[in-house]
């Protein structure tokens, strides 16, 4: 399989050039050369199987030969050891809980899938790569877990100062060894910019290796394609059309569920649900693509301005509003409507959920409002990794879980920037 830069200005190359790079060389994202349907006999079949076996036929025609089929099957196996539950929480609407794994948090599953995809290309080379990653929130606890320990890999994650929460930060802050966390005076849209920056500094990259764990990266961005294939193996039986309400920030998730659909995994709607940062909601009301600065909320992962992933979903959607307009619904919620939402979810229903899963149940319940189907909204990331905002919100005590218990009272270390200068003198250190 080869891939090819979305910019259209840059040669097509492997997998493996694809994810040591992360971007492409005229800064485009790449986007696989074709996607083929799996047999339809797959999905028939499809609760017969393990969810090792289900990722492993997704996902391979990307990445065999590259990585051979025994390797690759040991990097699933490696990555998927825990849980993905359905819960549902009335007839018409469930939740997929992603917060299983070591950080709590859906981005487990890429990160740790493309530490194992890198660490195998980077087992007989003799130069270091450095992981270069923004984060507003989970990406960064999740990047630096499935990094920790890999040979060869440094990893520098950027957050930015004040935005995101107590235990998202002890998660970034607190593991030593190879990773280290840049504190940036700013918003999530700064360090971003930065990073994107780094990519583009010709006197960076000739000296250092460097490629990106956000979901620009195909190896973190494709493996969450899996979430929805183990879905519908659990929801099969229902006989219903099958919705997916999805948390968005940089679109990344969301855009993985369209390559499944591609796939010919039965999905007839996806919602994309927004907290008040708005840019594709007024996209898809009004075909202008208006990136703004992101705002400030309580559901900080989905604090982005200008999403990333987007260009992915125009082309799997041949850059046709009106294909992606049947495809695709986006709902905006304010602060205020996640609190209710927090608060009605546990009232009614008996579940916390966090204020990212919140956003999702709100575009859910809009999306009925209209609309015969079965919503599963995602459950991105554990309700105490923002224990403020839901116990606030509850009236109630939240238990925590060992994998946050564990970070709780270890001591933080980042180091302070506020320009690009400053991630441009550490990284040349």
């Amino acid at each position: 399989m080869n891939y090819y830069s979305l910019n259209k200005k840059a040669p097509n190359t492997t997998f493996e050039d694809a994810v040591v790079r992360g971007l492409a060389p005229d800064k485009g994202l790449y986007f696989p050369e074709i996607i083929r349907p799996l047999d339809p006999s797959f999905f028939e079949t499809i609760e017969d199987k393990s969810n090792t076996e289900i990722a492993f036929e997704a996902i391979k025609q990307f990445i065999v030969p590259e990585i051979p089929e025994d390797v690759l099957k040991q990097i699933i196996e490696d990555t998927l050891n825990f849980d993905f539950p359905v819960v549902e929480i009335n007839e018409h609407i469930s939740t997929l809980e992603l917060f299983h794994g070591p950080t709590m948090a859906f981005k487990d599953v890429g990160a740790r899938f493309m530490a194992r995809c890198l660490g195998y290309f980077n087992e007989n080379n003799t130069k270091d790569v450095t992981v270069l990653v923004a984060t507003s929130g989970d990406t960064g606890g999740a990047v630096a877990n499935g990094f920790l320990g890999v040979k060869g890999v440094n990893v520098v994650i950027l957050y930015p100062s004040g935005k995101v929460s107590d235990i998202q930060e002890k998660q970034l802050t607190t593991l030593g060894q190879n990773i280290t966390a840049l504190e940036v005076d700013g918003v999530f849209d700064d360090c971003q910019d930065m990073v994107k920056q780094a990519f583009m500094d010709s006197e960076l990259t000739s000296k250092m290796q460097l490629t990106s764990a956000n979901s620009i990266n195909i190896a973190r961005w494709l493996p969450q394609l899996f979430y929805f294939m183990f879905t519908y193996k659990q929801l099969k039986s229902k006989h219903k059309d099958l919705v997916f309400s999805v948390p968005s920030g940089n679109f990344g998730n969301i855009c993985a569920g369209m390559v499944a659909q591609k796939l010919g995994l039965p999905i007839k709607h996806f919602i994309a649900a927004n907290n008040a940062n708005d840019t594709i909601v007024n996209y898809m009301l009004t075909q202008s693509y208006e990136p703004k600065p992101s705002v400030q909320t309580i559901s900080n992962a989905m604090d982005v301005g200008n999403p990333s992933n987007f260009i992915r979903i125009q082309e799997l959607h041949n850059n046709d509003f009106d294909a992606l307009k049947a495809n695709l619904s986006s709902f905006s919620f304010n602060d205020e409507d996640t609190e209710a939402a927090l608060l009605e979810l546990y009232n009614d229903y008996n579940y916390i959920a966090d204020p990212h899963g919140a956003v999702g149940y709100l575009g859910a319940k809009t999306y009925l409002k209209s609309n015969d189907a079965h919503v599963v909204f995602l459950e991105t990331a554990h309700p105490t990794k923002f224990l403020d905002v839901v116990e606030e919100v509850i009236r109630e005590n939240v238990d925590l879980p060992p994998q946050i218990e564990s970070v709780m009272h270890k001591e933080k270390t980042a180091i302070k920037i506020d320009t690009y200068q400053g991630l441009k003198d550490y990284l040349l250190s």
